[in-house]
């Protein structure tokens, strides 16, 4: 018997085959991740804000297994702040992850348990090391839509608790049209 392996269009990051998972994000389903609450509370709940197309050929968990996927940020803002991810560290603290940028523009968002905040610009083409040890999250910087491939260990784990408990030490805004990290008090 033959399988069929997933596909990948490479020009927009889409994933087709048996297997693949997807996951979307609303505003509503994003309380309290961006710092205007009163702008946040008077925008469309129903507004996409991103979705995840996964392949996972093996279970969380598993050792030595690798998962793959596309993330779509589309473009907008709440606030000055831009549209994001709800980003995280894995559970395992010692396990990285690679991001390839399909289309659109963005910033990857990195902190490190020392709470040292930093971004890397996205563009077609790039490539994105994330460390082990690294929160992170992803912004739509422009005004088309955000994707990028992502490859990560089956048993990192996701740990969204500890970002939104504790947020990033700075934020990705709009400062005079272009994205600025902005520390947080």
């Amino acid at each position: 018997m033959i399988n069929e392996p997933i596909r990948v269009d490479f020009s927009t990051g889409e994933l087709a085959g048996e297997g693949v998972e997807e996951v979307c994000r609303t505003l509503g389903q994003l309380e309290g991740l961006f710092r205007d609450k009163e702008a946040w509370g008077v925008m469309n709940a129903a507004q996409l804000v991103y979705r995840v197309q996964m392949f996972r050929p093996v279970a969380e968990g598993v050792v030595g297994g690798l998962f793959w996927g596309t993330t779509f940020v589309e473009p907008g803002l709440v606030g000055d702040e831009y549209f994001m991810t709800k980003g995280h560290f894995h559970v395992l603290r010692n396990r990285s992850e690679y991001y390839v940028t399909t289309g659109g523009e963005g910033a990857l968002i990195l902190m490190d348990e020392g709470r040292r905040t930093r971004f890397e610009l996205m563009r077609p083409g790039s490539v994105h090391y994330i460390p082990s040890s690294h929160a992170h999250r992803v912004a739509n910087t422009g005004s088309s839509v955000l994707s990028f491939l992502a490859c990560w260990p089956s048993d990192a784990g996701h740990d969204y608790e500890s970002v939104l408990e504790h947020g990033f030490s700075a934020r990705l805004r709009r400062v005079d049209g272009s994205p600025f990290l902005v520390e947080e008090p």
